[in-house]
């Protein structure tokens, strides 16, 4: 009955990490590489738990005249291996953090998001090159890289789109830096990230990503409360 188990309990986790809001389903250069540190520190501790469970399983098992000493164990695996595994972990996450960055470059479009309770609000180029502010979807095009600039108009939000990239505090007085780029046209779900209060849990918004030069009219159906500026 246990091995029986083991089919539907391996499903059942690669079931969570499916969906709109999983991180191991990037749509983006910089939420593919948080995706591809996620793997190297699973591996990593996967590794480790491996030999812990190996110490385990020789200091029950093992006789006195059996196998490497101490030394082998202690220094070389319990030292050298663990050390080594937790070094490139680190050094991956540091060279993660800098490729995700957003480097000055006066080419990538910028567009505002501000948060308050409990709701966020856009600022984006529309058609014609118009200022368009919308209640709830941000609008980009697909394919580019976009940098959004993040701010809170009350207490601390934070702005996450799990498959375009990783997440940013939104801080009162000051503003913050996000660059994020949809590989493809769609659909991207949107959370604040940081508890806010008792209306946290429907602070959502979306990001369209729109094909092509330029962006699509907008409708009533794409933010509630659209306007020009």
């Amino acid at each position: 009955m246990g091995l029986r188990m083991v089919p539907l309990c391996a499903v059942a986790l690669l079931a969570g990490c499916r969906g709109p809001l999983s991180t191991l389903e990037p749509n983006g250069p910089a939420a593919a590489v948080i995706a591809l540190l996620w793997w190297a520190m699973l591996i990593g501790a996967g590794l480790i738990t491996l030999l812990v469970l190996a110490l385990v399983w020789r200091g029950f098992a093992r006789r006195a005249d059996d196998g490497p000493g101490e030394g082998f164990w202690i220094r070389g695996m319990g030292l050298g291996f663990t050390l080594s595994i937790l070094v490139l972990v680190v050094g991956a996450g540091i060279r993660t953090g800098e490729r995700i960055q957003p480097h000055p470059d006066p080419g990538v479009l910028r567009v505002e998001a501000i948060a308050r309770q409990w709701e966020w609000r856009f600022r984006q180029p529309g058609p014609g090159g118009a200022l368009i502010e919308t209640l709830g979807r941000l609008h980009i095009p697909a394919g580019r890289p976009v940098d959004v600039v993040i701010r809170s108009e009350d207490v601390i939000h934070a702005f996450w789109v799990p498959q375009l990239a990783g997440k940013m505090d939104a801080v009162p007085g000051r503003d913050n830096l996000l660059r994020i780029q949809a590989d493809r046209p769609g659909v991207y779900q949107g959370r604040s990230a940081e508890f806010s209060g008792t209306g946290f849990a429907g602070m959502l918004f979306e990001v369209l990503a729109w094909e092509g030069d330029t962006p699509p009219p907008f409708t009533d159906k794409d933010a509630e409360g659209a306007r020009a500026e």
